[in-house]
C-alpha cells in the first residue's frame, strides 16, 4: 500500500508536520516550568448556524496580525521577532481602507511562513470581491485583531468578550478567523 501512495505524488514517510502540541510540551518542560503547556481543548464547540442565507449575511475578519507601528522597529515580510512590537489588545480597522499589517508576535514559523503578501493573512480584498458578487451580503465595516496568548484566562474572559462586544456593535453575522 505504501508503495502505490508514494507513486501517486504523496510526501515521502518522513516528511511529516510539526507537532506544534508535543513542540511546545517540551519547550515548557526544558524552560523549568513544573508542567507542560495545557493546551486549549473544548470537549463542545458553541456553534452556531447561519439565520439567514450568506448572500444576506454580514462578514468580517478577525486576524493575529498586528498593525504597523513604525516606532517599534522591524515588523515587516521577513521581519526578525520583535517583541517590542508584539500587541496585547483586541484592536479594530476600517475594511474599505484597511492600514498595513505585520507579524511582529514571537510565536509563528518564520522559516516556512512568508508573509510578504499581505493577503495571505488578511484577505480582505477576496472578501470584499465576493461581497460585490452577491456571494454575501456585506464585509462589515471593520474587522478586528486578536493577540496571541498563552493564557487561557486573558482569551477567555479578557478579548473575547471583548471581541463579542465590537462584533456586535458591527452587527456582524459570521467572522472568518485567520490565526498565524
Amino acid at each position: 500500500m505504501a508503495k502505490m501512495g508514494r507513486g501517486l505524488g504523496f510526501a515521502p514517510e518522513h516528511d511529516i508536520a510539526v507537532s506544534y502540541i508535543e513542540r511546545s510540551r517540551g519547550y515548557y518542560l526544558a524552560m523549568g516550568y513544573p508542567k507542560s503547556y495545557d493546551w486549549a481543548h473544548m470537549a463542545e464547540v458553541p456553534f452556531t448556524l447561519l439565520d439567514k442565507p450568506l448572500s444576506e449575511a454580514s462578514l468580517t475578519v478577525i486576524t493575529t496580525a498586528s498593525l504597523i507601528e513604525p516606532d517599534k522597529g522591524n515588523q515587516g515580510p521577513g521581519a526578525p521577532m520583535n517583541p517590542t512590537a508584539s500587541f496585547q489588545q483586541v484592536y479594530s480597522a476600517p475594511t474599505d481602507n484597511p492600514p498595513e499589517l505585520g507579524i511582529s508576535h514571537l510565536h509563528y514559523d518564520r522559516q516556512h511562513a512568508k508573509v510578504a503578501d499581505q493577503r495571505s493573512f488578511m484577505p480582505l480584498p477576496a472578501l470584499q470581491e465576493v461581497a460585490a458578487a452577491g456571494r454575501i451580503g456585506a464585509v462589515a465595516p471593520r474587522f478586528h485583531g486578536v493577540p496571541t496568548r498563552y493564557s487561557h484566562r486573558l482569551s477567555l474572559k479578557k478579548d473575547g468578550p471583548e471581541l463579542l462586544v465590537r462584533l456586535r456593535e458591527d452587527t456582524v453575522d459570521a467572522a472568518i478567523l485567520i490565526a498565524i
